[in-house]
């Protein structure tokens, strides 16, 4: 059964209203840490679920909270790279629901080692509003909002909405044009700034890393669109392990990322 949250979360006061009642399970001492929202698209592309997942650690080895909405897609990658005790999931519905069905799993994993919070009492079922007001407590717990791809009329770029009038930052994972038209528009207007290297993005912290963060060369190296020849001489038969995998795609001697 979830609980009440009685203490006052400093962050949230900046909705428009402050969340009362806010019901909770897990451990709320994720509150007390530094925390950043990561959103986006229910369907990722590969690219994108590779930067997700490598930004979630990168930013948990440092000790910070990854906060997200618990949805499939971007949501569900923040989580599970930031790992269960390092996540706070929000949910849209009554904590005696694991919503989605297909992150129920997951859900339950954060419930005994993370924290999850909801604005809703048992028994509630997730509507379309009540998305839009998970989405608010999402942006106002973070420090700043990370967007790693989102379409135009997205609920993601909702967030941004929130994140503007709440006054923060927010960050995107760069895409090819004609890609994730909802963060390129945002780098466009310059209501957003990039993310061209995640562990110098992540190391604005300061925090002390726990322990050796994994950097997969190969995602890095194939962010800058080599030549399959440079890739092929560099990497050797992970470029063709890659290509059957749908990470990335040779056109004209070009590799890209998918």
């Amino acid at each position: 059964m979830s609980q009440k949250v009685t203490a006052h979360i400093r962050e949230l006061e900046a909705m428009k209203k402050y969340p009362d009642p806010l019901f909770y399970k897990g451990d709320l001492a994720l509150l007390h840490r530094p925390k950043v929202s990561i959103v986006g698209t229910r369907s990722p592309s590969v690219y994108t679920q590779n930067f997700t997942y490598t930004l979630a650690k990168a930013l948990a080895k440092r000790g910070v909270s990854v906060v997200s909405g618990a949805a499939m897609g971007v949501d569900a990658i923040a989580h599970k790279g930031a790992g269960a005790e390092n996540t706070i999931a929000v949910a849209a519905n009554g904590l005696d629901i694991r919503y989605p069905a297909v992150n129920r799993r997951l859900i339950e994993t954060i419930e005994a080692r993370g924290l999850v919070l909801s604005q809703f009492d048992d028994g509630f079922k997730a509507t379309g509003w009540s998305f839009v007001v998970r989405n608010e407590l999402v942006v106002a717990l973070g420090e700043i909002l990370v967007v790693t791809e989102a379409d135009m009329d997205s609920g993601s770029m909702r967030s941004v909405e929130y994140a503007l009038k709440m006054g923060k930052e927010i960050y995107v994972c760069p895409h090819r044009l004609g890609e994730s038209q909802g963060t390129n528009t945002l780098l466009a207007e310059g209501k957003a700034k990039p993310i061209y290297e995640i562990e110098t993005f992540a190391s604005r912290f300061g925090r002390k890393v726990k322990s050796e963060i994994p950097r997969d060369e190969f995602f890095y190296f194939c962010q800058s669109s080599p030549t399959f020849d440079a890739a092929l001489e560099r990497f050797g038969g992970r470029v063709y392990e890659a290509e059957l995998e749908g990470v990335i795609t040779i056109q004209n001697g070009i590799v890209r990322l998918e």
